[in-house]
């Protein structure tokens, strides 16, 4: 059995549901501390002028805490901003109005804890997408647990050997192809296709 541990990320990249999509068991890091600058609380998607960062405001202490516990700024619009952006990028995409109906009440209904809002997400696109796998969480932090450790897919300015075909994404007329954006740039272009592809892109495991 092919077991992964990842932290639960907002809309994640191609590479980390790659991986899901090609593990046995996901193992969820619930224990770690929260650090900026992360898949925790952003996301990448392809605009008209290239990639666009969606970022979840979150409400700061300052000190230091554990990811389950950040609790999401919701003073600040974010959500109907990123909903706007979303149709704004991808309504002309070939799979768009296929899945909007599912995904608009993760940008109506009120957010408030960004990792079980992260987990929710995870869990809807595992069902959009056909991924069959099974989930847990971890007790307690270990620096070098004795499992696969993917905790470093969540870093989002780690430079990635991930090497993913290209497919065509709407905006390719405008720039060149984006690679490893949120997965749901490739589920809005490739619908159905989108496990297939997950599934035979291999990533290069830890």
């Amino acid at each position: 059995m092919k077991t992964i541990l990842l932290h639960p990320s907002y809309f994640p990249s191609i590479e980390q549901m790659a991986a899901v999509a090609q593990a046995d068991k996901v193992v969820f890091e619930v224990e770690d501390n929260y650090q900026k600058q992360t898949y925790r609380n952003r996301a990448y998607i392809a605009h008209s002028n290239g990639r666009l960062l969606l970022n979840i405001p979150i409400k700061h202490t300052g000190k230091r805490r554990k990811t389950k516990d950040v609790v999401v700024e919701n003073d600040f619009p974010w959500q109907e901003q990123h909903w706007k952006s979303l149709q704004s990028a991808y309504r002309t995409s070939p799979f768009f109005e296929y899945y909007e109906d599912d995904l608009e009440p993760l940008f109506t209904e009120t957010v408030g804890n960004l990792m079980e809002h992260n987990l929710k997400i995870f869990n809807l696109l595992c069902e959009l997408i056909g991924i069959d796998v099974e989930i847990s969480k971890t007790i307690s932090f270990e620096k070098n647990p004795d499992l696969t450790d993917l905790r470093i897919l969540v870093d989002a300015k780690r430079k990635t050997d991930f090497k993913a075909e290209e497919y065509t994404q709407v905006h390719q007329a405008n720039h060149p192809f984006l690679p490893n954006l949120s997965v749901l740039d490739l589920l809005f272009n490739e619908g159905a296709n989108t496990l297939n592809y997950l599934e035979r892109n291999a990533i290069r495991y830890q």
